[in-house]
């Protein structure tokens, strides 16, 4: 692993800031509204998978292992998916590619909803595969449309939509499969409303997308030789571990130690709403901070303070759930931001996006299996929260590097 196409100066850094800066028009509502609602369908289709899962293998015969699969599908879809986004958008256009992207999801929401398990699993991975597409595209398209100064702000309030929707998709699902005709199946499919209104959003804005092909762009190679890649690419991985295995296992935790359901329900809505407060409030911590490795290695250890906590005192539960959310929200904001920010151009973006959210995926799938297995041959949540807070200390080692006023530079060839 060769750390010299990294190598560039912060003064080149600052004085390439303004520049590319005057080039991009500034950013307008119309954009802004474009890309939340873009961001609205990236968590909303799956996140209320969880609260529907008993009515779905009750209604489909599924056994629980068949519906843990269906739970892990669009991780391992997303790791399979994002590395030919950015081929992709260099061939046809980020914008054009975008709004293919979400016409392919709402056919495959359709499809889940459809009454069949064969259409339930591949309803799922259509509308996974074009999830992962705009997580890659996203990123990219934010560094060619959005002033360097900004871009942590936009993705801030990006990210901030995507949790808002996840958790509203989380709250009404349930109650939805027990009002509306058709039951869960219908509950599956409600996020498709939110897909149409991105797709008209995003119409508009094809027409000057020109595919860098067509006009003799080179396409960006997917940085596997850079170090700050894989530092981008392992902070993603490990900070999306923490927030899945939190996902998957905090209220059996919570209940394991005393904590009635209820509570446990509870206590995890309230980690994802502390998380939204952290990623809403962070781009007024980084203001005008280019480096940002001591926020990003600041974040993490509040992560694996959080896990620590669940060890030690698993009575301060609140206190756990709020160290937990406010890392993570800062963590998922910078793990986004990274990959707009350490790039050089929207090719190269959409490149990284690629590397970091395909294995980072791959790794976050991994998360919630490798926990349930150690609480298996354990009988004890303690093994599996340990590893949890040594995994939070790595994410601060991978968050520092990935935090320093760099961009990504090819190796010449």
């Amino acid at each position: 692993m060769n750390p010299q196409p990294d190598s560039i100066s912060r003064q080149h850094s600052a004085s390439e800031a303004p520049a590319a800066d005057s080039a991009r028009p500034a950013v307008s509502a119309g954009l802004v509204i474009a890309i939340c609602l873009v961001a609205a369908n990236l968590r909303t289709t799956l996140t209320g998978v969880g609260t529907l899962l008993p009515d779905i293998e009750h209604g489909s015969g599924l056994t629980s292992s068949w519906g843990g699969l269906l739970s892990t599908l669009p991780l391992l879809t997303f790791a399979a998916t994002s590395p030919l986004v950015a081929r992709a958008s260099h061939r046809f256009g980020s914008a054009r590619l975008l709004v293919a992207a979400l016409g392919v999801l709402a056919v495959g929401t359709v499809v889940r909803s459809l009454p069949s398990v064969a259409c339930l699993f591949a309803g799922t991975v259509i509308l996974s595969a074009a999830i992962a597409f705009g997580n890659v595209l996203l990123p990219a398209l934010i560094r060619r449309s959005v002033p360097a100064h900004r871009i942590q702000g936009v993705s801030a309030l990006y990210v901030t939509v995507m949790g808002l929707m996840a958790a509203v998709s989380s709250g009404v699902s349930a109650p939805l499969a027990h009002t509306v005709p058709g039951s869960w199946r219908t509950a599956l499919a409600w996020g498709v409303a939110f897909t149409v209104a991105a797709l008209l959003a995003w119409l508009p804005r094809m027409r000057g997308d020109k595919p860098q092909a067509s006009t003799g762009g080179t396409h960006s190679p997917v940085p596997w030789r850079s170090r700050l890649a894989w530092q981008v690419t392992l902070f993603m991985g490990l900070q999306s571990l923490a927030f899945y295995t939190a996902v998957a296992w905090l209220p059996s935790i919570l209940i394991d130690r005393g904590t009635s359901s209820t509570t446990a329900g509870w206590m995890l809505f309230y980690y994802q709403v502390v998380s939204l407060a952290a990623s809403s409030l962070l781009p007024l911590l980084t203001r005008g901070r280019h480096d940002q490795r001591w926020m990003a290695a600041g974040a993490s250890g509040l992560l694996a303070g959080g896990f620590t906590v669940l060890i030690a005192a698993p009575a301060l539960s609140v206190l756990a759930c709020t160290l937990l959310g406010l890392g993570g929200g800062a963590c998922l904001v910078l793990a986004l931001t990274f990959q707009s920010q350490r790039a050089g151009s929207s090719g190269e973006a959409a490149a990284l996006a690629g590397m970091a959210q395909s294995i980072g995926y791959l790794v976050a799938a991994a998360g919630p299996l490798l926990l349930g297995i150690l609480h298996d041959t354990t009988h004890s949540w303690t093994l599996p929260l340990t590893v949890l807070a040594v995994l939070g200390i790595a994410t601060a080692v991978t968050g520092h590097g990935a935090g320093q006023d760099r961009r990504i530079r090819q190796p010449s060839r």
